[in-house]
């Protein structure tokens, strides 16, 4: 390949980790067709940054988020810098977070696009791919907007991961002793980029909402079962167990299977699964998401309750063998759900309930399962099930029920009786 052109947005440098070469047994590193001129050292960068983000393939996501971030250094000190990342310093650094919060236009996707596509049976740089990807909120897609670069935004969270991979990625470096400093470290005011957010509500699912859930789940599980049992048992997965969505498939790193579900000797059912930073967690499970899971079963045709090793996958397919690895089809079914549920809540007269229900996400039934949960549980029980590494992220769902402690309000006389 030649030399990047001047006049070009810049290409996608790592692909899938599917598609990956494990980068220490390569022996050369080309840098070159992602560069505008030579710049000394960026093999070297080119290098080391392939062999830090391939150290996380353990889990996908986190690959894919230290792939992204260090993915835009590199493009911006090759591009903008016009230096080795080996050179930047702090002022460096400080730049680039300053150019991330408001990149150049055509550095900005405004779809989702893949890095990658096959052509004559070559996988080669998607030409739709940018470093950045505008988004708008869903029920504004659903109303036929479509994003614009001018809607990019850095949100606080997504600069608080970049400031933690791009440390970790200097320090790798010291590790590794291609680089004495972690400029990112040396960054004392960090308060100028980071504001201290105030408690932000827990998005979730009211009671209400939920039992039309309930209603138009079980009728659309008895008009189409080949489909639709699935999407009850899922639904059921991510409410009763918390289940993160990657949690429910299958992927290069684990299957969840049947027999994931286990009874102890005291008779009480568990659930195994390994999320979010590869950890396994061990999640109690209620007599409700048993009942769950016996009907999906009974469907499927197998016995009420999983076998010890029994190896049929938590999420089988509609068709041919093993688990369903889509997390995009997942979220497709529920996403059919929500909107047919909205569709009924409108024909009712709860137009206000409706349209919460339309801005609905996948995740918030996650959030609703917890929310609902630490009005009762002890909260160091939520907090495992749920995966928190802190019972700080816990407390954040206590008073998620904000509709309850408003109406607990609402009358209070001014003065005391």
């Amino acid at each position: 390949m030649s030399t990047a052109s001047k006049n070009a947005s810049p290409i996608p440098i790592f692909d899938a980790l599917d598609h990956m070469e494990n980068p220490f047994y390569q022996h050369r590193f080309d840098a070159k067709p992602f560069l505008l001129e030579p710049i000394d050292g960026a093999n070297t960068d080119l290098e080391y940054a392939a062999k830090f983000i391939y150290s996380y393939n353990g889990s996908k996501a986190t690959f894919n988020s230290y792939r992204r971030e260090v993915e835009r250094l590199l493009h911006w000190s090759w591009r903008i810098r016009h230096c080795s990342i080996l050179e930047l310093k702090r002022q460096d650094i400080e730049e680039f977070i300053l150019f991330c919060q408001k990149p150049d236009k055509d550095w900005i996707g405004t779809i989702q696009a893949t890095r990658f596509v096959v052509n004559q049976g070559q996988r080669v740089p998607n030409e739709k791919w940018r470093p950045f990807t505008a988004t708008i909120p869903k029920t504004e897609t659903q109303r036929g907007k479509k994003a614009k670069a001018s809607d990019y935004e850095l949100s606080q969270t997504a600069l608080k991961a970049m400031f933690a991979i791009l440390s970790s990625f200097y320090n790798f470096l010291i590790q590794e002793e291609v680089t004495e400093a972690n400029p990112v470290a040396l960054i004392r005011q960090k308060s100028k980029f980071i504001t201290k957010e105030t408690r932000r509500e827990i998005r979730r699912i009211s009671n209400l909402q939920w039992e039309y859930l309930i209603e138009q789940v079980d009728e659309m599980a008895a008009d189409e079962p080949d489909l639709h049992e699935r999407t009850r048992f899922v639904m059921h997965c991510l409410l009763c167990m918390y289940l993160r969505i990657s949690e429910v498939v299958a992927d290069d790193r684990s299957t969840p299977m049947m027999s994931h579900f286990y009874r102890d000797s005291d008779g009480h059912w568990w659930f195994d699964v390994v999320g979010k930073g590869n950890k396994a967690r061990s999640i109690a499970v209620s007599d409700a998401m048993i009942d769950a899971l016996k009907r999906f079963r009974l469907f499927l045709g197998l016995s009420p309750l999983p076998a010890p090793g029994e190896t049929t996958p938590l999420l089988p397919k509609l068709r041919g063998k093993g688990g369903i690895r889509s997390t995009a089809w997942v979220r497709a079914i529920i996403q059919k759900l929500f909107d047919l549920t909205h569709e009924r809540m409108q024909a009712d007269g709860l137009g206000s309930d409706a349209l919460e229900l339309k801005a609905a996400t996948v995740h918030w039934l996650r959030h609703t399962g917890i929310s609902e949960d630490v009005k009762f549980r002890p909260i160091e029980h939520v907090r495992d099930d749920a995966g928190h590494s802190s019972a700080m992220t816990t407390d954040k769902y206590i008073d998620a029920e904000r509709r309850a402690r408003h109406a607990s309000a609402r009358n209070k006389p001014a003065v005391p009786e």
